[in-house]
C-alpha cells in the first residue's frame, strides 16, 4: 500500500468529532500527527511521504453555509509535478488511479471551473475533481494550484455552498459535475442551471471549457463526446460534435453556405488527427485543437459562435447541447458552465 493510499483510507476512517479546533486536534493525535501553529493557522503533520495538512477555516463566505462550524476542509497536497498542464493532468491521473484501485470509482466527479468550494479559485490547467462521498465527510482529490491535493471536508458545507449558487444568474455555476449510480449518492441533490442571454457570454463560456478540456479529461480519464445541435428556420440540425479524451477534436456539419474554411475550419488532410474520430470526408470539416495545454479556447469559441450565427442561428437559446453528451462512461453529466440548453 502506497502512502498516498493509506493516507486516503485513513482520511475516510477518521472521526473528526465535528469541524472545531478541539475535534481535529483529536482527530490529528489519534492518526498520530503533529500539531503546530504558524502565521496562517493550524499545520498537521502527516508525516514525510505526504507532508503537511492545513484546515481550511470558515471565513466570512463560507459561515453561511456551514452551520456553525470553525473549519471547512483539510487539505494535503500529494504531488508537486512540473507546472506544464501535462505533467499536472499526469500526476493528477496517477492519484487518481492508485485510489479508485483502494477506494473505488468515485461516485462524484467533475470540474469546479474557475469557480471552485466557497468562491476559490482553481489552477490555470483546469479544476478537476473526484469526490468519494460521505457522511458526515467526504474525500475529494482536487487540483490544486501546485498539484493534486486530497481534500478532507464536512459533506453539508460543501453541498449546501454548491446547490445554492443555482440563482440564474449568468455564470453562477461554473464547471461540470457528474454522478453515477452509486448508494453513497442517495439524497444528493443538485443546483439549477443558468442560460447565457448573449453571444458575448457564450463566447466566453465555450472558451472557458474547451480550453483546459483535455488536460480535465485526461486527468479524470474520462472521454467526452458532445454533440451540438443549431435551431435554425430549418429545424434543428447537428452543427458541431466536440470530442475530448487525449486530444480535443471538433466536427462542423454546417452546409458549406457558412464559408466553413473561411471561418477557420479545416479538413482531414489539415487535421489528420481526427481521423481516430471521423472518417476521411464525413464530416468534411474539423479542427484537433491538441493535447493538455494546447487549444486556445477563445479562438474556438469565438470559431463555433461565428459558425453558428452564419448557418443562422439567431440566439444563444438556439445552442442546445444534445443530450446524448451529458452521458460520460456511467456518469450523467451537467454543464453547467456552458450556459446552453440541453436536449
Amino acid at each position: 500500500m502506497g502512502p498516498i493510499t493509506e493516507l486516503a483510507e485513513r482520511l475516510v476512517a477518521a472521526d473528526t468529532g465535528g469541524w472545531g479546533t478541539e475535534g481535529l486536534r483529536a482527530m490529528a493525535a489519534s492518526l498520530g500527527w503533529t500539531w503546530t501553529e504558524d502565521a496562517t493557522g493550524p499545520v498537521l503533520g502527516t508525516g514525510p511521504a505526504t507532508g503537511e495538512a492545513r484546515p481550511i477555516r470558515a471565513g466570512t463566505y463560507e459561515e453561511r453555509y456551514t452551520n456553525g462550524e470553525e473549519y471547512v476542509g483539510l487539505v494535503i497536497p500529494v504531488g508537486r509535478p512540473e507546472p506544464d498542464d501535462a505533467a499536472q493532468a499526469a500526476a493528477f491521473a496517477a492519484v487518481r488511479e492508485e485510489l479508485t484501485a483502494a477506494l473505488g470509482k468515485a461516485p462524484v466527479m467533475g470540474s469546479h471551473g474557475e469557480m471552485g468550494p466557497f468562491f476559490t479559485s482553481g489552477p490555470l490547467w483546469g479544476n478537476p475533481f473526484l469526490r468519494w462521498r460521505g457522511e458526515p465527510n467526504t474525500l475529494e482529490l482536487r487540483a490544486g494550484k501546485n498539484g493534486p491535493e486530497l481534500v478532507l471536508q464536512p459533506t453539508d458545507p460543501a453541498e449546501n455552498w454548491f446547490w445554492r449558487q443555482g440563482i440564474g444568474e449568468e455564470h453562477s455555476i461554473s464547471g461540470y459535475f457528474g454522478h453515477r449510480r452509486d448508494p453513497a449518492n442517495a439524497g444528493l441533490n443538485f443546483p439549477g442551471g443558468w442560460s447565457a442571454r448573449s453571444w458575448a457570454t457564450v463566447t466566453s463560456s465555450l472558451a472557458d471549457f474547451l480550453g483546459p478540456l483535455p488536460a480535465e479529461t485526461a486527468a479524470l480519464g474520462v472521454s467526452i463526446g458532445m454533440p451540438v445541435y443549431g435551431r435554425t428556420e430549418n429545424g434543428a440540425p447537428l452543427l458541431f460534435d466536440i470530442a475530448c479524451g487525449e486530444r480535443l477534436s471538433i466536427a462542423c456539419f454546417a452546409d458549406d453556405d457558412a464559408a466553413a474554411a473561411a471561418l477557420g475550419w479545416g479538413t482531414v488532410a489539415d487535421h489528420p488527427a481526427t481521423a481516430e474520430r471521423w472518417d476521411d470526408d464525413d464530416p468534411v470539416r474539423r479542427v484537433d485543437a491538441g493535447g493538455p495545454g494546447e487549444p486556445k479556447g477563445r479562438a474556438l469559441a469565438e470559431m463555433l459562435v461565428a459558425t453558428a450565427k452564419a448557418v443562422g442561428v439567431r440566439e444563444p437559446a438556439g445552442l442546445i447541447v444534445g443530450g446524448e453528451g451529458t452521458y460520460v462512461g456511467d456518469y450523467r453529466v451537467t454543464y453547467y458552465g456552458l450556459g446552453l440548453a440541453t436536449g
